[in-house]
Order: structure tokens, then C-alpha cells, then sequence
């Protein structure tokens, strides 16, 4: 189940993804940390990018490299930050696959703030 149930919480593979994302982020120290699934099912994670000659957030890491391995489009996505929004070149790197691609926006604790 995609989205979220009666009750507000995530449903299994949308909690999936949040497990991913908050996983990315601690392993790294990052910002942020997101991921993604395709229409096929398969996940991608990735944290902030923040490099002298390359600079990515983590949705367009996350997105970027499900595009490096032939995904044409996307489920859903999960954007775990301190931020109190997602920026709009993370929501527009998801939207660019896929348009009405839910994008969940979670704290660092994996407190799901807000549906995009």
C-alpha cells in the first residue's frame, strides 16, 4: 500500500522508503537523506550531495541515480531533513518522472510532516 492509512501512517512500502531515507542520512551525517521507488518496485537511497564541484540535494541524488539505471518513473518519495519544507529542486526532480508522485516530508526523528 502506497500513501498513507486511516490512522496517518505510512503505509508498509511508503515506511519502507522512510527506513531508506533516515538510513542515508545517519550513515552519512547529511542534511538531508531521501528515497525513492520506481514503478517496478525497486528502491534507491541517497543523502546530500555537497561537494566543491558538485552540489545535490538528497532527492535529486536519489532520483538521479534511478535514472542512471533506466527508471522511467516513480511511486513515491521520502525526504527526511530538519527543514519545515522540501525545496523545490527536490520536489522537481521527483515531479520531473513522475508529476503527482506523493513526496513525504519527514523530521529526523521519521515524524511524517507533510504529504507533497
Amino acid at each position: 500500500m502506497t500513501g498513507q492509512d486511516a490512522h496517518g501512517e505510512l503505509g508498509a512500502e511508503d515506511a519502507k522508503l522512510l527506513t531508506l531515507a533516515r538510513s542515508a542520512r545517519a550513515r552519512t551525517g547529511a542534511a538531508e537523506g531521501a528515497a525513492v521507488r520506481d514503478t517496478e518496485g525497486r528502491t534507491y537511497a541517497a543523502s546530500t550531495v555537497a561537494l566543491p564541484s558538485l552540489r545535490l540535494t538528497a532527492a535529486q541524488a536519489a532520483v538521479a541515480a534511478a535514472v542512471a539505471s533506466g527508471v522511467d518513473g516513480l511511486e513515491a518519495a521520502v525526504i527526511v531533513t530538519a527543514a519545515e519544507a522540501v525545496d523545490e529542486p527536490s520536489l522537481s526532480a521527483v515531479h520531473d518522472l513522475t508529476g503527482d508522485a506523493p513526496v513525504f516530508r519527514a523530521d529526523e526523528s521519521g515524524s511524517v510532516r507533510e504529504r507533497l
